[in-house]
């Protein structure tokens, strides 16, 4: 399996500095694998595996608020669409799901949106259960009634336009009835029902062509083909079963939504149940996993909807799911092996990573031979040897989790596997610093692996996104001597003629090389920051970045200044909203290294790194900093805040001159007393309500206030409303 770092060590045990590592670890780990999963379809790892990876990540979360990293996996979703197909903005995100592994975890989704809603513990909350089928998202957008556009999930926020292909299957109806709205999305899942899937492959198998490993990879590929013709030769189906965009809203509940789909001609997931309390969900929950077998299509688990479509908008989402939808997902299952040998691989920030090279063994269709065994700790907990019988699991179509040793079947010479304290590639010491799971090589650019993996990190889709350069092709170039550095890339053009020499490069193709990599001489900000590779700064973390400095020159100023923790610069960092110190350290130990300016400097004399850009909005709290303090009456905070980066405001925890309003509810404590103290402006609940729905405040309003920054009024005021308290007070 997937394992933290630290996965011997209960929550609630960790130290911080044990909490900061295993979330790093986790951040990292999730991120490649949603970009194998959803990205390449090529998943290296078990959904069982996965699901425990994002358990982990989310229970640390919870533990150390304060260290959730700003390219933490429960903000993002999905990988970044792969090239071939043009790329489509999605009108609104297409989210991933939350996930359930026990009963009580649907028992702790239903809490959840009750405090969320400020719903009584007994007041009833009926969730659509519906099975969760194992294929590949889709949304279908009709304008004027007409099938117009299809698009994958991608990254959540941008797919890939896939309308030619959907085009060819007979589930998705082209055109809609009368009653349909005229701008909507239907949204659902693209599939190859389980006996279509054996006869593809035995089709496949006469064919001497590729076999498939499992229905979810076969419509996956069948349906990101180039050639919509052969996509049209592969029995593909969808299910239809949610809303994207629309033009009007069609139904008052998820039930009434399924029932008008259907109505419209398209298929709908079944056995589907509207439940009325827990006991319902989990009886559903069990018939869906006993009759799963008989199901004409895969399935891994149970997904849960709120029912009322007027708690689903008031529950909004995080940023990775909605909080009003949880997938109960069902056991993994569980085979024998031996290891055959633990091999290690460096990454591009020169962490050791042990690989358990297994004997290939069949699990649920699928044939299996490598797993992550993640670092040290996680060998020495399980105490995993060379020769092993290992049991492993898997929950869905991809490799398993090594879950434990057995130990009946031990050879007797069988030794403890010794981690290497020097890098396999350049020999350098391997270091571990005390608090962090991962061994790293303290080569740097010496360690050859190190430079190969953070070239292709910078050429990645995520970074600069190069077509036609490929991992393959960065480790051959940087072997012969045609690139030694990023910059080295826009310099290729020199190299022309050794290009064309290679073995398998024409002329043509050298072209398109050079095409690709002209195509990429101005960046983003973003993702140029991204590309860098520096240790904790994810995808998010770097558009936070490019957000807050806007070019990469006033960055490289700033942060260099930030070396100065009295600086203004340092405190401007700081009050980022989720940047934290070690996160600031890595930020200055990278601008401020002499090979990093270097290269930095070569970077900029060859392309062109474009300044970020805002966008506009007409909320009239876009851009500010707010904090909420106190109980609040008309919404609970979770929803406050939700609401307020809704509209494009920067919610912090805490208050600082920066801050640009302090919202107060009642029993609002020391932050509301520090705001006073620093002149900052402050709202109530009603004020606040008031402001985002675009009113403006009267004289009388604007004097209020002024009045109220009286400290005796406020310390009057605090004294009539202590008896309430805030349950997320200061």
């Amino acid at each position: 399996m997937s394992a933290s770092p630290f996965a011997s060590v209960a929550v609630e045990d960790l130290s911080s500095e044990q909490a900061k590592q295993e979330l790093l670890f986790l951040a990292q780990e999730i991120s490649l694998h949603d970009k194998l999963y959803h990205g390449n379809d090529a998943p290296v790892i078990s959904d069982g595996e996965y699901d425990a990876l994002r358990k982990r990540n989310e229970a640390v979360e919870k533990q150390f608020p304060e260290l959730i990293l700003e390219n933490s996996p429960s903000k993002n979703v999905g990988a970044a669409p792969v090239s071939g197909f043009s790329k489509v903005t999605h009108a609104r995100p297409m989210l991933s799901l939350g996930n359930a592994f026990a009963d009580e975890d649907v028992t702790d989704f239903l809490d959840r949106v009750r405090r969320f809603l400020g719903l009584t513990d007994n007041e009833p909350v009926e969730v659509m259960a519906e099975p969760k089928i194992d294929g590949l998202s889709a949304s279908l957008r009709y304008e004027n009634r007409k099938f117009v556009q299809g698009a994958t999930r991608g990254d959540g926020a941008v797919g890939e336009d896939i309308t030619q292909n959907l085009m060819t299957l007979d589930d998705i109806p082209k055109t809609l009835p009368d009653d349909a709205p005229d701008v909507i999305e239907i949204r659902g899942e693209v599939y190859m029902a389980r006996e279509d899937f054996f006869s593809l492959n035995k089709s496949q198998e006469e064919k001497g062509e590729k076999i498939f490993a499992n229905p979810r990879n076969a419509a996956a590929g069948s349906l990101r083909q180039l050639d919509s013709k052969i996509t049209a030769s592969r029995p593909l189906r969808f299910f239809g079963y949610a809303l994207g965009d629309t033009s009007e809203q069609i139904a008052p509940s998820v039930s009434e939504m399924r029932e008008r789909f259907q109505s419209w001609g398209f298929q709908l997931n079944e056995p589907a149940k509207l439940c009325r309390n827990e006991q319902e969900i989990l009886d559903h929950y069990k018939l869906i996993g006993e009759t799963r077998a008989d199901l004409p299509f895969d399935i891994d688990g149970v997904v849960y909807k709120v029912n009322r479509v007027d708690w689903q908008d008031r529950l909004g989402m995080v940023s990775r799911a909605p909080r009003w939808a949880i997938a109960h997902k069902f056991p993994a299952e569980q085979a024998e092996t031996t290891l055959r040998e633990i091999t290690i691989q460096v990454g591009r920030t020169g962490a050791l990573t042990p690989v358990a090279e297994l004997e290939p063994i069949t699990v649920g269709g699928v044939v299996v031979s490598r797993a992550t065994l993640h670092n040290e700790d996680e060998l020495g907990r399980k105490d995993i040897r060379v020769g092993d019988h290992v049991i492993i699991q898997r929950a869905g179509d991809v490799i398993p989790q090594v879950v434990r040793v057995n130990l009946e079947k031990r050879p007797a010479d069988s030794v403890v596997y010794e981690f290497p304290h020097t890098c396999p590639e350049c020999g350098s010491h391997a270091e571990r610093p005390e608090g962090e799971a991962v061994r790293r090589c303290t080569g740097g650019l010496i360690c050859p692996a190190q430079v190969v993996e953070r070239l292709k990190h910078f050429i990645s889709r995520d970074a600069l996104d190069i077509d036609g350069l490929g991992a393959k092709n960065v480790e051959a170039f940087w072997k012969d001597g045609l690139i030694k550095s990023p910059a080295d890339i826009f310099r290729l053009e020199e190299k022309k003629q050794e290009l064309r020499d290679r073995e398998g490069w024409g002329a043509q193709s050298v072209k398109k090389l050079f095409d690709a990599i002209a195509n990429r001489q101005e960046v983003e900000l973003n993702r140029f920051i991204y590309g860098l590779g520096i240790r904790q700064i994810g995808q998010a973390t770097a558009k936070l970045l490019a957000k807050n400095y806007l070019s990469l020159e006033n960055l490289r100023k700033n942060i260099e200044m930030a070396k100065d923790e009295e600086s203004d610069a340092f405190t401007n960092l700081k009050n980022i909203d989720q940047i934290g110190p070690s996160m600031i350290q890595d930020l200055i130990d990278f601008f401020t290294d002499d090979n990093n300016q270097a290269l930095l400097d070569d970077l900029a004399s060859q392309i062109i790194i474009k300044e970020y850009e805002v966008k506009e909005t007409s909320s009239p709290v876009t851009g500010q900093t707010v904090v909420f303090t106190g109980t609040l009456v008309e919404m609970t905070r979770s929803e406050a805040k939700a609401r307020a980066e809704e509209l494009g405001a920067k919610v912090s925890g805490s208050v600082s001159k920066k801050t640009d309003y302090v919202v107060v509810g009642a029993d609002a404590g020391s932050k509301e007393k520090k705001a006073r103290d620093l002149g900052l402006n402050i709202l109530s609940e009603e004020e606040w309500i008031a402001l985002i729905s675009g009113a403006t405040k009267n004289e009388n309003t604007k004097s209020t206030l002024e009045t109220e920054n009286n400290n005796d009024i406020a310390s009057s005021q605090n004294s009539e409303d202590q008896g309430q308290k805030d349950l997320f007070s200061d």
